[in-house]
């Protein structure tokens, strides 16, 4: 097992370095030259080839301990062997050369001799040479020649070659030909020296004296002995093509509609020929110069002649089509003969009338005259005849129609005046019928915008507006909005508003009311005094962008809204003196004597002056009663002797206004024996009976007149000491003190009028000044005026006079309240009362007294 194993190692490390002194490694034990012999083929096993102990000088008694060997690849067939015992190369198997060196030229067999201790190799070629052991031989031992009758002498038809394995002048080396009348024998050299036979005709033939010739082919070699191998020949004489086809006439002509399908059969073609066999059939085809669209739409059957249709037939691209058809026999030397084939297509409707817009004038101006181009229509139907024919008409209900200029042209015109604001755009259809059967209908539409002009004034979305205002309301404040619509469109629609210019009470208009010109908002700039205006309109216009500018004029009617912002005035009786009333009653007055009517008036309307009376303070409340509507004080009881003879009353007139306003007045009645002869102080301010009765208008424009003269002759007084007062503070230096304001309701009632007005205004330059006046007086509230000054207060106008809110507190304190009565007068900044609510008892005050 060990003895195994290092004898294959052995052997695995002696090939090794055998492939390594192959590859070229120098070694001192290999030889360096090489022998070659000779050998023919096919030698026998042990034949000598040659004596390699002797060649090559090795001692032949230790080529076996040496182990001297010829090295081959494995599976390889071993021809030659070498004898151990004497070194003799010998043949070990046959040998065929056509077997081991497939390829011509030079066989040569590669011998690899090793003798090992030492390790010697040594290169032997053995050529084995040729011996002429095949005879040449043909492809087929009979084959079959054809020769046109009409062959020309001289023609030459090569013949099929013999093959011969063996090499050099063993293969083949000549041809022969077995004597005849009619051919004759060329042996032709190859570049490669092989060798070929061509029959050359030496005689005319004629098929119709012998129809084949027999002839005997023989292939010789070079070889001794000569080798040959043979052949027959059967050349047979063919019919000459002497006959073309014919058609039966040279042009056909066929109709075909143009709608036909494919495979439908155009024309069946029928050409003849007299020659028999091959040379008498036919075959058809297009000839060379048929052009591709042809080849595309026609077929044609070889054999049968038939025309095919296999493409799509369109007769407004082609309406004939030519045909060049050739018809040419099978025999040798076939001569074509043509024909020419004419498709007439047959039109049919199957093209519908295509419509083109050539030039539109779109949009359309609205105020366009009937008959405005609008566009230009081309119409084309690529039919003939009457497929062809167009006629073209639009849609219904549409102001527009065609006119026909010429042939397969319209225009589009308008028949009507067009109105953006009824229809904005129109679809204008346009349909075009051909005159085929079926006819074909193509409908196109064509989209006419319509372009606005300024032929819409604007229009308020009513009528006329009423607005109603709560007086006292807020300067600036938003008392409506007006809404105007325009069916024009883009900048014809943009609207803006304005007020219109007039005067309202003498002072323009823009000083009431204002107006956001974009929106219609509307915002009153003052604060509205429902005792002074309780109503007044204005025009409001709107008016659009476009050109000319259109506009609208609306009514705004404005209705102030009275608020309870006067308190009651008591008008009678008036004290005297500045005193309180006094009055005499006589002791003997018995229940039910009016001892006289407290009167009051308020300048509101409606419940807000709805008076009522009320006996806020007696001595004694069960002697007096006062009537709440009338205000007519009277007696409950006679006088007793314990009874006071002077009896204080304090009689509150409230309105009906939320909250109520009240005013007060303080009575002195003294009981009296006798009556003197004298008015009492009911009669100091009663009214005229005919002013009372029948003219109130009259009262309050007097009562105001004097008001606004008093209010504006006590401004300028008040301005011209401001303006003093403030050059004073200008020249000290640059002490100012801040501005202040001292309403109405703070200042104590005084006799003295204008005196104890309280007027505080030390503004300093540059600044507003609120200047407040207290006219005093028991019976009306107080009022606050406002002199705005410029920032130049030395230089500035007076400009915005406002009154101040009245004071509601007059309720809460009945002492004040009845100290005010005594120095009731009628204030000449008092709103013109409202008589509405006065019941007609107390429209005439005076004292009514028995005498």
């Amino acid at each position: 097992m060990g003895a195994g194993a290092g004898c294959g190692q052995g052997q695995l490390f002696l090939r090794s370095l055998l492939f390594l002194l192959l590859a070229g490694t120098p070694s001192s034990r290999l030889a360096g030259g090489q022998l070659r012999y000779a050998v023919p083929e096919e030698l026998e096993h042990g034949a000598f080839v040659a004596n390699l102990g002797e060649d090559l000088g090795l001692d032949v008694s230790t080529l076996s301990a040496r182990r001297f060997r010829i090295m081959s690849r494995a599976g390889a067939r071993q021809h030659l062997e070498v004898n151990l015992e004497n070194g003799i190369l010998f043949v070990n198997e046959r040998i065929d050369r056509e077997e081991v060196c497939e390829a011509g030229g030079t066989c040569l067999l590669h011998l690899q001799l090793l003798v090992e201790s030492p390790l010697e190799l040594y290169r032997v070629e053995v050529e084995v040479l040729d011996i002429n052991d095949h005879a040449p031989t043909f492809p087929w031992q009979e084959y079959v020649l054809e020769v046109a009758e009409s062959a020309v002498l001289g023609a030459r038809f090569p013949l099929e070659s013999a093959q011969d394995p063996d090499v050099g002048t063993n293969s083949v080396h000549t041809y022969r030909l077995s004597p005849n009348g009619f051919f004759s024998l060329e042996v032709q050299t190859r570049s490669d020296a092989s060798k070929f036979a061509e029959l050359v005709l030496e005689r005319a033939l004629d098929r119709e004296q012998q129809r084949a010739h027999r002839v005997l082919l023989t292939a010789l070699d070079g070889g001794v002995p000569e080798r040959s191998g043979t052949a027959h020949i059967l050349i047979t004489v063919l019919d000459a093509n002497d006959n073309v086809p014919a058609f039966d006439q040279p042009s056909y002509g066929v109709s075909l509609p143009e709608d036909a399908p494919a495979g439908t059969l155009v024309i069946q073609l029928n050409a003849t020929d007299l020659d028999e066999g091959p040379n008498g059939e036919i075959e058809y085809s297009f000839s060379g110069h048929a052009p591709p669209r042809v080849r595309e739409l026609f077929h044609i059957e070889p054999r049968s002649g038939q025309v095919l249709l296999k493409g799509h037939l369109d007769y407004e691209r082609a309406s004939l089509h030519e045909l060049y058809v050739q018809a040419k026999d099978r025999g040798p030397s076939a001569v074509a003969v043509h024909c020419r084939v004419l498709v007439h297509l047959l039109d049919v409707n199957d093209n519908a009338p295509e419509v083109t817009l050539t030039s539109v004038s779109t949009p359309v101006l609205e105020d366009a005259p009937p008959g405005t181009v609008i566009a230009v229509i081309s119409v084309l139907d690529r039919d003939s005849g009457d497929n062809g024919r167009v006629s073209c008409e639009v849609g219904p209900d549409v102001p527009f129609e065609l006119r026909s200029s010429f042939r397969n042209y319209y225009t589009l015109v308008t028949t009507q005046a067009l109105d953006r604001e009824v229809v904005s755009e129109y679809n204008v259809s346009i349909m075009a019928r051909d005159m085929g059967s079926p006819a074909l209908l193509t409908r196109s539409t064509l989209t006419v915008p319509v372009s606005d002009v300024n032929d819409n004034a604007p229009h308020f979305l009513q009528p006329s507006y009423s607005v109603y205002v709560m007086e006292n309301n807020a300067p600036g404040a938003s008392i409506c909005s007006v809404s105007a619509l325009d069916p024009d469109c883009q900048q014809n629609a943009y609207l803006s508003y304005s007020i219109a210019d007039g005067h309202i009470h003498g002072m323009p208009v823009g000083t009431y009311v204002s107006i956001n010109s974009d929106s219609g908002h509307m915002y009153a700039l003052r604060s509205l005094d429902y005792e002074q205006i309780r109503s007044f309109q204005i025009q409001v216009q709107a008016q659009d962008a476009g050109f000319p500018p259109l506009s609208t004029n609306v009514t705004v009617h404005i209705f102030v809204l009275d608020q309870n912002d006067n308190a009651p005035v008591i008008v009678s009786p008036m004290p005297r003196n500045g005193s309180v009333a006094t009055e005499l009653v006589p002791r003997s007055a018995g229940p039910g004597y009016l001892v006289g009517t407290v009167s009051a008036v308020d300048a509101d309307a409606g419940l807000n002056s709805r008076l009522s009376y009320q006996l806020l303070q007696a001595t004694d409340f069960t002697l007096f009663s006062l009537a709440p509507d009338t205000g007519e004080l009277r007696t409950l009881r006679s006088f007793l002797e314990q009874d006071a003879t002077r009896q204080q009353l304090v009689v509150q007139v409230h309105d009906g206004g939320q909250p109520a306003l009240s005013a007060t007045v303080s009575l002195l009645l003294s009981v009296v024996e006798t009556m003197p002869q004298t008015l009492s102080d009911f009669s100091e301010f009663s009214l005229p009976p005919e002013a009372s009765s029948s003219s109130p208008v009259t009262l309050y424009l007097l009562v105001s007149l004097g008001s606004i003269s008093f209010t504006f002759l006590l401004a300028i007084l008040i301005l011209t000491a401001i303006r003093c007062r403030g050059d004073h503070h200008s020249h000290q230096g640059d002490g100012c003190s801040p501005p202040r304001c001292h309403c109405c309701p703070g200042s104590r009632p005084s006799s003295d009028g204008l005196k104890t007005s309280n007027l505080m205004a030390q503004p300093p330059t540059g600044t507003t000044a609120a200047t407040c006046l207290d006219v005093p007086g028991g019976g009306p509230p107080g009022y606050c005026y406002k002199v705005c000054l410029g920032p130049e207060s030395a230089q500035s106008d007076f400009m915005f006079l406002k009154p101040c809110s009245p004071p509601r507190n007059n309720e809460k304190d009945p002492v004040k309240r009845s100290q005010l009565g005594q120095h009731l007068q009628v204030s000449k900044q008092i709103k013109q009362p409202n008589m509405d609510w006065l019941h007609p008892s107390t429209q005439r005050p005076a004292l009514k007294r028995y005498q």
